[in-house]
């Protein structure tokens, strides 16, 4: 027998710890350094290890665990005499081998690619797709509840409420229904108002809620130029581009909470109010209500141009940005005045509103007063 095949001492000191990886019983056993590594127990068969096949296994300070490639996958010997562990160690010539074989690394690395490769798809084809998908699918309940949560967050940033006057209220209330009704909207859930604040602006809030900020009404000079802007709005909300934005944005976790009614129902209608207040529309949402929009103008029988005429005037041609014009969802070039211009038609329907349901209308707020 060579000077490496001589049988090392028993662990007089600190037992040596051998599972056999088949039972769960741990076994105290005597190690004999050979040309392989014996685990004698006794009164069984002695267990060989070829020093090649063994490896390091994740273990505790002060213990040597080992593990061996063509032993059970569980199997681990556990040396903690520090001298027989230091004998073992010069033996085992691939201890940490598949530590630093290159095939593991590049195994690593293709996984790393691989994951970050899924993730990139994830987030540019995944998430829109669900957000498609979901958006429609959120039950009414729930979209009122985060549209009131959102229009209490609007209230908190302009610090006014809504005009009452009542025959403005009346006449708002009668120019929102004829576009209700020619965009085909079955929501008889839906409210709208007029906000006593200089901001000009309007917006659309989940469960059906159209507000139109005060100073955008100064601004407009006939009906058609407010009813262009708020068929543009009831686009978003026919569209579901609110909730679309909402959970692409983040906020699937938070809907689904509230779907099942948990105890972060609260939370979740907080997160999506402050989302909402700082979300902007897409291009393509953008585009696909301003289509909305010109479609039920055509059906009423009025052009589309004077809204785009005064968003024109508000943002000017380079647009604006800030909540002095109109709010960054809703940015408007000479290109779209273009396309406005483009699909405008000889008037062939009825005004929206009378000369003095527009007087009543532009008084709705008592002459700036809340």
């Amino acid at each position: 027998m060579s000077e490496l095949s001589t049988e090392a001492p028993a662990q007089s000191v600190k037992p040596t710890i051998f599972f056999d990886g088949v039972s769960s019983r741990k076994r105290q056993v005597t190690l004999i350094l050979g040309d392989a590594l014996e685990i004698v127990e006794e009164g069984a068969a002695p267990v060989r290890w070829t020093y090649a096949d063994i490896r390091r296994a994740d273990g505790p300070p002060g213990m040597l665990r080992l593990a061996s490639t063509s032993a059970p996958p569980l199997a681990r010997l556990e040396i903690r005499d520090a001298e027989l562990a230091a004998d073992v160690v010069v033996r085992c010539t691939r201890l940490d081998g598949h530590q630093a074989t290159r095939g593991g690394v590049a195994r690593i690395v293709g996984w790393s690619v691989a994951a970050a490769v899924s993730i990139v798809c994830v987030v540019l084809f995944g998430v829109p797709l669900a957000a498609d998908r979901l958006a429609p699918l959120v039950p009414k309940p729930v979209e009122r509840r985060i549209g009131d949560a959102a229009e209490v967050q609007m209230k908190t940033i302009f610090g006014r409420s809504v005009c009452e006057d009542p025959a403005g209220k009346a006449a708002f209330t009668k120019l929102v229904n004829r576009l209700r009704d020619a965009a085909g909207l079955d929501d008889d859930s839906m409210t709208a108002g007029v906000m006593s604040t200089p901001v000009p602006n309007a917006f659309a809030l989940p469960g059906g809620k159209v507000f139109v900020l005060k100073g955008l009404l100064d601004k407009a000079e006939n009906p058609d130029e407010l009813a262009g802007i708020l068929a543009h709005e009831l686009g978003h909300l026919k569209h579901h581009d609110n909730m679309r934005g909402l959970i692409y944005n983040g906020g699937t976790s938070f809907l689904i909470g509230l779907l099942f009614g948990d105890v972060t129902g609260s939370s979740a209608v907080i997160f999506a109010s402050r989302s909402l207040v700082e979300a902007s529309y897409s291009r393509e949402a953008e585009t696909a209500a301003d289509t909305f929009a010109i479609a039920t103008m055509h059906a009423l029988g009025r052009s589309p141009k004077p809204a785009a005429e005064l968003m024109f005037r508000i943002t000017g041609k380079e647009g604006g940005s800030g909540l002095t014009n109109i709010l960054a969802s809703h940015p408007l070039t000479e290109d779209r005045l273009a396309r406005m211009t483009k699909e405008d038609r000889p008037v062939s329907g009825p005004p929206l509103l009378t000369d003095k349901e527009w007087q009543a209308l532009k008084g709705i707020c008592g002459g700036g007063k809340v």
